[in-house]
């Protein structure tokens, strides 16, 4: 069989009701439906949020890990994170998302508090993927419920944490108890940690105090009222001076320190970790430049294209590489919202197509959403095998 062409299908996730392996999948059957002589390559894509998991274990041929940690409210629960499979590393590599641990669907909405909530499982998650061997990690830090500043990881992995009184605080490390810490040791952090690497997926460039902080820019997405945030204002300020006090490390006006309640700040200074776009770390770690390169088409998409699109999301990400390349990009799109104009703007892009093929509700549009991705992407490539065939046709 003569092939037309090799299509890359990419995708990431219809956040809520499509993984990016099954927009992949859905995708894929669209494009058989339209030619049998197409080759698909499928590679699920993420920005570093939900997603990052799945999508770097399934293009590097990993495993998912389940590991028993508490969760943000300090309550026994399961998380996942992935062991890659193909990597250039010597030893494994974890990727882990704190969300699985400290994720803001894991506390029901009536009982949000950034006051009450711990990042201390992402600390666990991290210590049973070094008894797993892995000594590389990639952390995505979206999707927070806390606002601790990473100081519940850090006491996870043994940093101690005492009040003005001196007395250590047993319970794990929140918004709320940040204001009580009166010193810190970290001398039972384990020496390991010193020997791995942690690569921090952070698209925000949110600094950790001020107006455009932690606590006022996120908090209040997180069950915070304006007293909280006050609060947690403060008691961040607290705690942010003894951690830089102690490792020496000023992390607090970094870019992205802010991320995730301040844990962008905390793997900054307990971790020595570096933070870098989401997209640019799912795509070296899934060797997208590579398998692009004898593409004929790529074909992505997201649940929602918009004007903010064009700002590190993952279309933007592999939309620069399609240009490096010089391969044509569709994008596929749940819903076009206000500016998404701007996605025709980035060279690589020759159409941005919503999905849904006319009104329709929401609910109906996202129990639909595998078979309008499907649809979707047939009537894109009928339409690219018209224009490169149309010469051939008879004359009406």
């Amino acid at each position: 069989m003569v092939l037309l062409m090799k299509i890359v299908v990419a995708p990431d996730s219809f956040k809520g009701s499509q993984t990016a392996t099954q927009a992949c999948s859905a995708i894929a059957a669209g494009l058989r439906r339209a030619s049998d002589k197409v080759e698909i390559v499928s590679i699920p894509m993420a920005d570093g949020g939900e997603g990052t998991v799945e999508a770097l274990v399934e293009s590097t041929g990993g495993k998912l890990q389940i590991a028993t940690v508490r969760g943000p409210s300090g309550e026994k629960i399961t998380a996942n994170y992935g062991i890659l499979g193909e990597t250039t590393t010597a030893e494994p590599t974890a990727v882990i998302e704190m969300a699985a641990a400290a994720g803001l669907p894991l506390v029901p909405s009536d009982k949000r508090n950034p006051l009450k909530t711990t990042t201390y499982g992402v600390g666990q998650l991290i210590m049973d993927a070094y008894d797993q061997g892995c000594r590389d990690f990639i952390i995505g830090i979206g999707g927070s419920a806390t606002n601790d500043c990473g100081t519940g990881m850090a006491q996870a992995l043994g940093a101690r944490f005492f009040d003005r009184q001196g007395k250590e605080i047993t319970e794990s490390m929140t918004g709320e108890l940040m204001g009580k810490v009166g010193s810190l040791n970290f001398s039972n952090l384990p020496a390991w940690l010193s020997q791995c690497s942690f690569t921090v997926a952070c698209d925000v460039k949110n600094p950790l105090l001020g107006p455009r902080g932690a606590s006022f820019v996120y908090a209040r997405q997180k069950g915070a009222n304006d007293e909280i945030i006050e609060i947690l204002e403060a008691n961040m300020m607290n705690i942010i001076g003894f951690v830089e006090g102690a490792t020496g490390k000023q992390v607090r006006d970094i870019p992205g320190s802010g991320a995730a309640g301040g844990l962008g700040a905390g793997l900054l200074a307990f971790l020595n970790a570096q933070l870098e776009p989401g997209i640019d770390i799912v795509i070296r770690y899934s060797r997208f430049a590579e398998r692009i390169r004898s593409a004929d088409l790529i074909i992505t998409g997201e649940g929602q294209i918009d004007g903010t699109t064009v700002a590190g999301k993952t279309i933007a990400g592999i939309a620069a590489l399609a240009e490096k390349y010089s391969k044509p990009l569709i994008a596929l799109a749940g819903s076009l919202g206000d500016g998404y104009q701007k996605v025709l703007e980035l060279p690589a892009v020759m159409a941005v197509l919503s999905i849904c093929p006319g009104p329709i509700t929401l609910d109906e549009a996202m129990g639909r959403s595998g078979e309008l991705l499907g649809n979707a992407a047939e009537q894109a490539l009928r339409l690219i095998l018209l224009g490169s065939s149309y010469k051939n046709w008879p004359a009406k």
